[in-house]
């Protein structure tokens, strides 16, 4: 089973930037589908971006044009750029990896994202 471990949240005002990362416990192949997923309370987990092998990404169209993907498979690592912030942005994002040929994936355990006025 793969461990994916999350990092770079914190609190910011609106506007400001922040850049996550998930570190994977083994390498990220190809046929792995790297995402990021966001959780505000008393809400259901939604997708914020995902990346494919190669390096095909998308957005929630609430982050378009100012969150970006990316992932480095020599360091097994996904990243997400979160530039322009605003209080929405807010919640726990949980970074995910998913096989192309299983149904469930992995999650992180998450890391909290604050964007205050």
């Amino acid at each position: 089973q793969v461990q994916l471990v999350e990092s770079g949240g914190g609190s910011v005002q609106v506007g400001g930037s922040l850049r996550l990362s998930c570190v994977a416990s083994s390498r990220i192949s190809r046929a792995t589908v790297m995402g990021w997923y966001r959780q505000n309370s008393g809400e259901q987990r939604e997708l914020v971006a995902d990346i494919n092998g190669g390096g095909f990404a998308k957005y929630a169209d609430s982050v378009k044009g100012r969150f970006t993907i990316s992932r480095d498979n020599a360091k097994s690592t996904i990243y997400l750029q979160m530039d322009s912030l605003k209080p929405e942005d807010t919640g726990v994002y949980y970074c995910h990896a998913r096989p192309t040929w299983v149904v469930n994936g992995w999650w992180g355990q998450g890391t909290q994202v604050t964007v205050s006025s």
